[in-house]
């Protein structure tokens, strides 16, 4: 159990971390997501022990993250954003080293090294040097040293990036494996990797959490409902005022134009609410022609941009 209170990050006048308070789950795999300079990074390293905060306090498993921080690093695997490696080192030299850094004995090293080249599909490039894989293969790397001395936690700061979309699809596969049996904290820009992986999403916008929950819960929280498009033929200032006078209708907005007399709509809707049938007896009612409808699937990213996005 990770327990976040308070936390906050100060470079002179600007504030980087803002006061995130934050719960973290043994076992959840949690996406911590926010714009560049939203904070992000900067609450991985002070989680890891990189670097101290301003004020606040960081509990996990009752360990103090500054007065236990070796102890609470030796329950950390973290990838860094930039991957750092010594590209000169073959991968099986490199893991090697890095259980040593460990303290890992021999027998435990062993025993974990061929785990790791197993689960992170290694084997095929262990006698390579760094310097010479691809960046798919760079990551898997990565992740092998972070799992090397079987962490309690995995901290993974954007670990997909750069990678094609054959290799987000076995990083995040990899990411889901590991997940069934550690707490992971992912950090991603790419919005579908976390609405696919995470149990839990946490959203942070200038160093203050802005939104939690589920992927599900915040589209919900966010837009208040659901979503849905429809193309009618018809007097515009007429349809909307009538579909908003709908029962269960929150808000109707003009999307797309086709001719002056046609034209898309986004109807939001409450929860769990299907307002078809009302649409097509308020559709002949007024002589109208529906010529589209579809329920709209609000995304994670369009909850990101709305709680994100400058005004």
């Amino acid at each position: 159990m990770i327990n976040i209170t308070d936390l906050k990050k100060n470079y002179g006048e600007i504030h980087a971390v803002d006061g995130i308070s934050l719960e973290i789950k043994e076992g959840e795999i949690l996406g911590f997501l926010g714009p560049n300079g939203a904070g992000k990074t900067t609450t991985m390293k002070i989680l890891t022990g990189f670097m101290a905060p301003t004020s606040g306090t960081i509990d996990i498993n009752g360990l103090d993250i500054i007065e236990d921080s070796i102890k609470i690093r030796e329950k950390i695997g973290y990838l860094p954003e930039n991957n750092p490696l010594y590209e000169e080192m073959k991968v099986y030299e490199y893991l090697v080293f890095i259980g040593r850094v460990r303290g890992m004995n021999r027998d435990q090293l062993v025993k974990r090294l061929k785990l790791m080249v197993d689960t992170c599909g290694l084997r095929k490039v262990l006698k390579q040097s760094i310097g010479e894989l691809s960046k798919g293969y760079r990551q898997r790397v990565g992740l092998a040293q972070a799992m090397l001395h079987n962490p309690d936690i995995l901290i993974l700061d954007e670990p997909t990036s750069g990678l094609d979309p054959n290799q987000i699809a076995e990083i995040r596969e990899l990411i889901k494996t590991v997940g069934a049996s550690k707490t992971v904290i992912l950090c991603s820009h790419i919005l579908q990797e976390v609405q696919a992986t995470c149990d839990r999403v946490v959203i942070i916008n200038d160093g203050k959490i802005v939104a939690q929950g589920t992927p599900k819960e915040l589209t919900e929280q966010t837009t208040g409902g659901d979503t849905m498009y429809v193309k009618i033929k018809g007097d515009v200032d007429e349809v909307l005022l009538k579909v908003s006078q709908l029962d269960n209708v929150v808000s109707i907005n003009k999307a797309d134009k086709e001719a002056e007399d046609i034209r898309g709509y986004k109807i939001s809707l409450l929860s769990n609410k299907d307002i078809r049938e009302e649409l097509f007896k308020l559709a002949i009612q007024n002589n109208w022609s529906i010529l589209e409808s579809r329920k709209e699937a609000v995304s994670l990213e369009d909850v990101f941009r709305k709680l994100t996005i400058k005004q």
